[in-house]
């Protein structure tokens, strides 16, 4: 037998018309923002892995790095003479089509050419000679710096 307390009309129990408790109307924010945080410190961790584009053996010199405000158009040449714009790999003739449609500031664009250490010369030469061609004439040979002894 069970016993209730102040279960009476007049008592101390608030509940609604046919038994049934208030909605509650308010949004618990706080889960929310816990895991939005998580996700931007992923994403802060995880996206400068994925802007390293074509992986290179690039050759190593003693000149200094650029200070880069702007991410550059680069064109990069692997070891077995395949040719890249950006991450996308693309025929040699394509080149300065390519480059005009991607251009954002016209012909006065920086283009940097990464040449693997172990490709053809002559590969990276008619790269360069096509992108001077078409017009471009803001073009920079990229390598690595060769550490302090």
């Amino acid at each position: 037998m069970g016993m209730s307390v102040g279960g009476g009309k007049g008592g101390g129990s608030r509940r609604r018309r046919g038994g049934r408790k208030a909605v509650m109307s308010e949004i618990n924010v706080t889960p929310f923002v816990d895991v939005m945080l998580v996700l931007l410190i992923i994403f802060m961790v995880a996206a400068p892995m994925m802007t390293v584009g074509v992986p290179l053996d690039l050759p190593k010199t003693s000149a200094k790095a650029l200070n880069a405000e702007t991410q550059p158009i680069t064109v990069s040449v692997k070891a077995d003479g395949a040719v890249f714009l950006q991450e996308t790999a693309i025929p040699v003739e394509e080149i300065a089509a390519k480059l005009e449609a991607v251009a954002t500031t016209g012909y006065t664009e920086r283009i940097f050419v990464r040449g693997d250490g172990a490709a053809p010369y002559g590969v990276i030469a008619d790269v360069m000679s096509r992108i001077q061609q078409a017009g471009f004439t803001n073009i920079g040979l990229v390598t690595e710096q060769k550490p302090d002894n």
